[in-house]
């Protein structure tokens, strides 16, 4: 926070002196930046001003709206320079003097560089941080952190987010966070969709932590929203990844990403796939039940992406735009858990697990795209449909002297789940500084869950959850000389109603206004100060209210909740970011006010208090608050350091079982990555995290830290790379925790995480030209997550 504050102070600073200090007699540039072929702003071109003989008198970078502003320029002859890669760059000589010293030179259009036609899409080498009035952008480059089979394993490497040994992803400490692909939702559980998905087939990952009204309402900590590559070329390109990663067992990873356009027609096709064996172990010792429990699973894996799709651009004003998602995961997992209790042997238990389980979810999408006359005035109708269709075989089998009480038994579970989405969007900026933006949606949501099993003590069970959703939005916003702000409010009709065996047992249906506000300061073209709010929601998901037990060991069983009532939110943040010449600042605060907070609880069993029941409760309304602060810092040519620093604070209250608890608790985490270019060909890279101990309401995470190192080497003319990465060098990357509640007991679970990744990427094809852009929707419900 004083590094904040002094930054802030600084800032304020040095723009009052120059206040003071500027004169009526100096010069000024203003104009925007755009693309000459789609009439769109570009941000961050480079802006120099020279003498006539090439020395360098000053610099800028457009803003995001391809706006520009050069001040204090003496009298005297200049040459004014605008340069962005993939264009052509634009000059002009500008003479400041008593007859003139004030020059717009309203909009620049740059002109797309021919000569790169023939050459391949560039990705950057880096991942880069670019920071929006309403998220934060990873443009996944193809630096060593990105390295590895899945989502799930870059996730770490990125500011603000956490995944834990189960694959279970948080941002700012909390795990009420919603996936999306696309802009779009899923079906699929966010863990497993990490494990899913390529990490060569991300082009970026957006962070939205406090959206705005046009955006949906659900999800407290925030958005995550994974852009897949779309290549959109004139002709034919592509890219193709393959990578092994060997540990204690071998997983593999493979994409190929594919475009070719040609006249109204751009087609682009992403296939990703992933599989492999992995190892998840656990330990649990029970202090006040004096046993321990040792937890082993193995899951064979194997899961394949297919994303089809084409841009037809029927006009100048009118596109539409249609593609399909298809994901496929296979998985067998096989386990066992096993109860020692010492010199009591006679207790001593042995549970096998026997998995197979199959997961497809398909998601259709379609876009209409209609501009007006004037830039920016458009009308955007989207259409989008996903079905999962999952099915489960569970085999528990037991042994050991005491199993006497317990009888092998199967369960067969079946999932059905569909999701329609419906949007109408409007935009019109209707002067030069102001525009307005309108819209609706509607969301139905079918779910259906049907268990069977052959346990005595068990009931076959059938539950439907089903919603809809009803909502329009309003925002508007205006942009001044260094001052931007917009102000929106949703409406939101929400109804929610749950069956289990026929029998009605939860509805409801309530109306809500969710008011959200945004204001940003320019000090100058490299200083930015951004303040938000927003009220937010978090509905409980289906496996939160699921009352189906949905996995039992002999001492603990996971089950829903149906009464759990939502979660309201009320988020503020503010976020300075300032670039310098050789790097960049990102400084962030944020507070929230949580009412109802929904969490997972540990319980006693009412029916057998030996057991444990793992479900969801609603506790009371509680707070958080963080310090996030991130940099970038090129002290040489071949030298880059990437820096981050997180504190989160929380108030958490509630029951716990029976007894009423209050923690104010702590957690801060650093992170660090090094790059380092030893040759024009060969690059190294480390990184390394770690994470505090803090205390929760139920349960002590100790601390946590890794550190990953890797090389990569070009070849074949640059259009190859090979790419080593060691993770976990130290073997250190486990989740530990202490609780006392509602027994006195410690755990450590671990994965294979000590491995060493070997991968092949190379680009193919060429061209230049931009595809139509979608819509970024988001969905986010409440999908669980914690200990297990």
């Amino acid at each position: 926070m004083k590094q904040l504050i002094a930054i802030l102070i600084f800032s304020f600073g040095s723009l009052s002196a120059e206040a003071i200090s500027d004169p009526t007699d100096l010069g000024t540039i203003i104009g925007q930046v755009m693309d000459q072929v789609f009439k769109e702003p570009i941000p961050y071109a480079t802006i120099s001003v020279t003498t006539p003989e090439g020395e360098m008198v000053t610099g800028a970078v457009t803003s995001t709206d391809g706006t520009f502003e050069i001040e204090k320029l003496k009298d005297g002859t200049y040459l004014f320079k605008i340069q962005y890669m993939g264009f052509k760059a634009f000059s002009r000589e500008v003479n400041v003097n008593n007859g003139k010293r004030q020059f717009n030179l309203g909009t620049i259009y740059l002109e797309p560089e021919v000569a790169q036609l023939d050459s391949v899409e560039v990705v950057a080498e880096r991942s880069t941080i670019e920071q929006r009035i309403d998220r934060k952008v990873v443009n996944v480059g193809k630096d060593l952190t990105t390295a590895g089979a899945s989502a799930s394993e870059i996730m770490n490497n990125i500011p603000s987010l956490a995944v834990d040994q189960d694959g279970n992803i948080s941002m700012r400490g909390n795990d009420n966070v919603k996936i999306l692909v696309d802009g779009k939702p899923t079906n699929i559980p966010a863990a497993q969709l990490l494990k899913q998905i390529p990490s060569t087939s991300i082009k970026s990952i957006e962070l939205i932590t406090n959206p705005s009204a046009k955006y949906n309402p659900e999800g407290m900590s925030g958005i995550i929203n994974i852009i897949l590559h779309k290549n959109s070329n004139l002709g034919f390109n592509g890219n193709l990844n393959t990578g092994i990663t060997q540990g204690e067992y071998t997983r593999y990873t493979g994409s190929l990403n594919m475009n070719y356009r040609t006249g109204k027609v751009n087609f682009f096709t992403n296939l990703g796939t992933n599989g492999g064996e992995s190892q998840n172990n656990g330990r649990l010792e029970n202090f006040t039940q004096n046993y321990t429990e040792n937890i082993s699973f193995l899951n064979d894996r194997e899961s394949y992406l297919i994303k089809f799709g084409m841009d037809y651009y029927m006009d100048d004003r009118n596109t539409f735009s249609v593609y399909t998602n298809q994901n496929i995961y296979n998985g067998s997992p096989v386990g066992t858990v096993r109860l020692d209790y010492g010199l009591n042997d006679e207790r001593n238990l042995l549970q096998e697990f026997l998995f197979d389980g199959e997961n497809h979810t398909q998601t259709y999408n379609f876009v209409f795209n209609h501009d007006f006359n004037a830039e920016g005035h458009k009308l955007i109708l989207e259409a989008d449909h996903s079905i999962t269709d999952e099915t489960d075989v569970a085999k528990y089998m037991y042994s050991g002297t005491g199993a006497g009480d317990f009888d092998s038994y199967r369960d067969n579970t079946g999932e059905e789940l569909s999701n329609s989405t419906f949007n109408l969007d409007y935009e019109n900026p209707f002067s030069e500084t102001s525009k307005v933006e309108l819209g609706a949606e509607a969301r139905f949501r079918r779910t259906r869950n049907d268990y069977r099993t052959t346990s005595p003590n068990l009931e076959n069970t059938l539950y439907d959850y089903d919603n809809n959703i009803l909502s329009t939005y309003a925002t508007f916003g205006q942009t001044f000389k260094k001052w931007s702000y917009q102000l929106g409010a949703r409406l939101e009709q929400y109804e929610v109603e749950a069956v289990l065996n026929g029998d009605l047992i939860y509805e409801t249906d309530y109306l809500t206004l969710y008011p959200s506000a945004f204001a940003s300061y320019n000090f100058d073209e490299m200083k930015t100060l951004q303040l938000s709010y927003s009220r937010r929601v978090d509905r409980p998901g289906l496996n939160q209210v699921n009352p189906v037990r949905e996995f039992a060991t002999p001492r603990l069983s996971q089950v829903g909740n149906p009464e759990l009532d939502p979660q309201f939110t009320n988020s503020v943040e503010m976020n300075y970011t300032h670039n310098f010449k050789k790097g960049s600042l990102t400084a962030g605060v944020f507070y929230r006010l949580i009412e109802d907070e929904i969490n997972q609880a540990l319980l006693i069993d009412p029916q057998d208090p030996s057991r444990l029941l793992l479900t969801y409760q609603n506790w009371e309304d509680n707070t958080a608050y963080g310090f996030e602060l991130s940099g970038r810092y090129k002290p040489f040519n071949w030298w880059s350091i990437n820096p981050s620093f997180e504190l989160y604070s929380s108030t958490e209250k509630g029951v716990v079982g029976t007894d009423y608890r209050e923690i104010k608790s702590s957690m801060y985490s650093l992170r660090i990555s090094q790059s380092f270019d030893v040759t024009k060909k060969l690059s190294l890279q480390t990184f390394g995290m770690y994470r505090s101990s803090t205390e929760l309401l139920q349960i002590n995470p100790k601390e946590f830290w890794f550190v990953n190192a890797g090389a990569r080497y070009n070849v074949l003319n640059d259009k190859g790379t090979i790419s080593l990465n060691i993770n976990d060098i130290f073997d250190t990357q486990e989740f530990g925790f202490q609780s006392d509640v509602p027994y006195s007991q410690e755990g450590t679970f671990w994965n294979d995480s000590q491995t060493v990744y070997l991968g092949f990427s190379y680009r193919f094809g060429g061209g230049k030209n931009k595809a139509l852009d979608r819509k970024q929707r988001d969905d986010n419900t409440s999908s669980g997550g914690g200990i297990f």
